[in-house]
């Protein structure tokens, strides 16, 4: 298939159906009881739901969906488009604020809610005009998917599609005021996938590619990550809670699986502790694994010795751990946030590949990725062929090509700001070493500027801090300040002696101007529900000073 000659993610979908056997399994949700789906069910229920959205709707009518991850999810956004609509996926965990924003913003003319729980969020900022199709009942008058099921319905496909058309409206998680509706074009997303099938061709064409999807599919990363699903006609299991990710992982048995940051510190963490633990021969052996895996990872030659002792950490370290993971994983891939490179390092060492990548929503999303045969975990690894990029005068990157979103929704001169003679200007500050892998350096609105005139990047230090297993969150403040201090998130039985002295072997580690001088001890964690993390667990740095502005300026 050339994905460089589609004109839309309809056609590659209806392209893609034509070449896989229809009894294909396809898609699974692991609740208890729910059917797997295979690539004919689904193409089928496709052409029922655009036959049924294309009669609720206008051509370029925005189609809302609020739905946690599960098969119907997919089919929905496969059918809007095809309808001639545009999909505008969101949060199931949005804030009131963010839902009534998003409504009045993209005013949706049909909303699809997967139940009861989705549609309260939202109820009182419909209005009766809007039509709403429903996964499940709820209190309100609605198009139910088993009823739209059995009407007569047209095979029909959408040929009118370009590629230079909005597919979707994909909101910004907003880590500062409200989220702003990036519009990303049909050609957007295949050259994504173009870039990222060159990176996946050696991995998919060893096994028969399997996902498991727990990362909202309403963030822009999932969003397109359906899409390259649907290219190497992939299996497809829908996790069904972060919390019970780890046993899925044993039934689902991931050849690739897609996260962020947050999910990767925690398995550093717990796989740590687990460590920490073993005495005697264990011990050395984890010790060692981790040292010739790390010496492999860099490309370091091996002694005979070496190479037999790591054949043993390969038998009797390694593959026990993979098999914890289902056994057959090939790699994890991070994105959607710096990857602290002691995790990336520990992670490939100890037989969990893990690729880093970087991207933004505006650029549909991904950049660049890590390639399977040369990782190197402190870079987020060289450009997809499908886009450029370019290294400005202050060392901004600068990303060019299809990829590039078409706007924000409703804001022309916010559009105006980022995307100037055709670059987009990512915000992020970065350079590109001898083998043109890209290294984020800095991020340009999150630095803070101390007092000497100093620049310094506070998430750095917030990874190297919750890297100890003691401190479960933080966050490092002191723009115009002369030095910093910090929010450390503990255990309520944990004291602040030992916090104190776990903060002094960690400053050991840190330049002077980065050192943290006092720390606030809370026990109440950031969470997405009180406002503090966005729905793909990043900081709110906004909302945690105006909460915690008193405590933090009382350090000084």
């Amino acid at each position: 298939m050339e994905i460089g000659k589609l004109n839309s993610l309809v056609e590659l979908y209806f392209k893609k159906c034509e070449e896989v056997d229809n009894k294909k399994p396809f898609l699974k949700w692991l609740k208890p009881e729910k059917s797997t789906y295979n690539w004919g069910d689904i193409k089928e229920r496709v052409f029922k739901l655009s036959h049924k959205i294309k009669s609720l709707i206008n051509e370029g009518d925005r189609c809302l969906i609020l739905s946690e991850n599960r098969p119907y999810w997919l089919m929905v956004d496969l059918a809007v488009m095809n309808a001639g609509g545009i999909s505008v996926p969101i949060f199931t965990t949005y804030s009131k604020n963010d839902y009534e924003y998003i409504l009045n913003d993209c005013r949706p003319s049909l909303i699809i809610v997967s139940n009861q729980d989705q549609f309260k969020k939202i109820e009182n900022y419909i209005n009766s005009d809007q039509k709403i199709i429903s996964f499940e009942e709820i209190d309100r008058e609605s198009f139910l998917i088993k009823d739209i099921l059995e009407e007569k319905y047209e095979e029909k496909i959408n040929n009118d599609l370009k590629r230079n058309m909005p597919a979707c409206i994909i909101y910004t998680s907003g880590t500062s005021g409200n989220p702003k509706g990036v519009v990303l074009s049909h050609g957007g997303i295949l050259s994504n996938c173009e870039g990222a099938i060159e990176l996946l061709q050696p991995l998919v064409k060893k096994k028969d590619p399997v996902f498991l999807t727990w990362l909202p599919l309403s963030h822009s990363y999932e969003h397109t990550v359906q899409f390259i699903q649907i290219i190497v006609g992939a299996k497809v299991y829908y996790a069904e809670s972060l919390e019970k990710l780890i046993s899925n992982m044993s039934i689902a048995k991931p050849t690739i699986m897609t996260a962020v940051p947050r999910f990767y510190q925690n398995l550093f963490i717990k796989i740590n502790m687990n460590f920490e633990k073993q005495k005697g021969l264990k011990k050395l052996l984890i010790n060692k694994t981790l040292e010739l895996g790390k010496k492999i990872l860099k490309k370091e030659e091996l002694s005979f010795l070496d190479k037999f002792i790591n054949l043993i950490c390969n038998v009797l370290v390694r593959r026990k751990i993979r098999k914890q993971f289902g056994g057959n994983l090939q790699t994890f891939v991070s994105g959607g946030g710096a990857l602290d490179q002691n995790i990336g390092e520990f992670l490939n060492a100890i037989g969990l590949p893990t690729l880093q990548g970087y991207g933004l929503t505006e650029a549909s999303p991904v950049v660049s990725c890590n390639l399977p045969n040369l990782v190197k975990v402190e870079t987020v690894g060289p450009p997809f062929r499908t886009n450029t990029v370019k290294i400005a005068e202050d060392g901004e990157i600068l990303i060019k090509g299809e990829n590039v979103m078409l706007g924000y929704w409703n804001l022309k001169e916010e559009t105006a700001k980022v995307i100037k003679e055709g670059w987009l200007h990512t915000g992020d500050i970065g350079e590109f070493d001898q083998n043109n892998y890209l290294k984020i350096t800095d991020r340009k609105k999150d630095i803070i500027v101390n007092l000497g005139g100093d620049n310094i990047s506070p998430s750095k230090i917030e990874n190297i801090l919750c890297l100890n297993e003691f401190i479960k969150q933080s966050f490092v403040y002191g723009d115009k300040k002369n030095y910093l201090v910090a929010i450390v998130v503990t255990d309520k039985e944990f004291n602040k002696e030992k916090i104190k002295l776990i903060i002094e072997n960690i400053n050991k580690t840190l330049t002077l101007i980065e050192k943290i001088k006092k720390f606030v001890l809370i026990d109440k964690e950031f969470t997405i529900e009180n406002g503090m993390l966005t729905p793909t667990l990043k900081l709110k740095r906004k909302e945690i000073i105006k909460n915690y502005k008193q405590q933090l300026e009382n350090l000084y």
